[in-house]
């Protein structure tokens, strides 16, 4: 699903790099060229596509009512939502944001925000597809159910701390400023709103905010691609272990600089498991490069302040240790 949406991304990177500059993809350069400017191109249009979209709703709707529901007395089930929609959505972690930002303006709670931005990147329908191939329905079905917990006990943590003080300004404002309007004010607005002024209205916050985070996704997707492109192939296997305890923390951060989203992610986990690795190591390794990769993170800066980025990469870490750990010891009972 998410190759046949987003297949002319690949295809207008393909024709650029190889009919217009003449590099090859199976060089490095050409590999890492052809990783920027697919990834690239495919985030500004959901950054445009994705805000304008949901501020058109907001100037279209009253979204209070949802609001209340996911915040009010409901917020135990806003947690499953929020996860839930974003184990459907065919999204990369960089490509997560605009979803984000659309969720703040509106007032969603910054807690089950999160869970849709934990859990989205490290589910979607071609991985589920691909894990169940790989490893069977009794592993898909584990990894799916802890992917999801993992997004909504983190959305339920950075709730409980209070994470939204940690917004970066324009964020915290436009979270304010969907919470504390009225349903009579939203109301009024849908109703005496013609189509041209919430296009207006729909256009002007999609150029603020895009111009706001557009030079941080060329820069996380920038890292992100170099070391897609250059780590030597093997290195991965080379520096993981043999299964001794040590070797799921290790994974993690080795993880970390590294990029890429689920579904390009399952090729690389049948390899490191092919290769002898446990799949409690191997899985932490995946999170880790599609959940908690520095490009991500380079991105999330411009919507939170350095102490929710520390709280959320600290959360992510130990959640992805304790998974690689409960995974290599479930193994020989599944």
């Amino acid at each position: 699903m998410e190759k046949r949406i987003f297949e002319i991304f690949t295809d207008f990177a393909t024709w650029l790099v190889v009919d217009v500059l003449g590099i090859s993809k199976a060089t490095k350069l050409g590999d890492a060229l052809h990783f920027f400017i697919e990834d690239t191109t495919k985030i500004f249009f959901l950054l445009l596509v994705m805000i304008y979209a949901i501020a058109l709703l907001r100037a279209s709707m009253n979204v209070e009512r949802v609001r209340d529901y996911l915040s009010g007395k409901h917020k135990g089930v806003g947690y499953l939502l929020g996860s839930s929609f974003g184990a459907i959505t065919p999204f990369c972690s960089c490509s997560s944001i605009p979803v984000f930002l659309g969720f703040t303006s509106a007032g969603i709670p910054v807690g089950i925000t999160m869970s849709f931005l934990i859990t989205s990147p490290l589910i979607n329908e071609v991985a589920v597809l691909l894990l169940l191939s790989l490893l069977g329905w009794k592993f898909t079905l584990l990894y799916v159910v802890v992917g999801m917990s993992v997004g909504m006990l983190g959305g339920v943590f950075l709730d409980a701390i209070k994470a939204e003080r940690w917004l970066q300004s324009f964020a915290a404002k436009a979270l304010e400023r969907g919470q504390n309007s009225t349903a009579t004010i939203q109301s009024k607005t849908a109703k005496t709103l013609s189509l041209t002024e919430r296009h207006t209205f729909a256009k002007e916050e999609m150029l603020e905010i895009f111009g706001r985070v557009w030079k941080w996704v060329i820069i996380g997707v920038g890292i992100g691609s170099a070391l897609h492109g250059f780590v030597p192939d093997g290195w991965i296997e080379a520096h993981l272990g043999d299964g001794q305890w040590w070797s799921v923390p290790s994974a993690v951060l080795l993880g970390i600089p590294l990029y890429s989203n689920a579904t390009g992610v399952i090729p690389v986990m049948e390899s490191l498991i092919k290769q002898g690795l446990p799949i409690g190591t191997t899985l932490a390794f995946c999170m880790s490069t599609v959940a908690a990769s520095f490009p991500e993170f380079i991105l999330l800066k411009q919507v939170m302040q350095w102490k929710l980025l520390a709280v959320l990469f600290i959360l992510l870490l130990v959640a992805f240790t304790l998974i690689g750990w409960i995974f290599n010891y479930l193994t020989p009972f599944i």
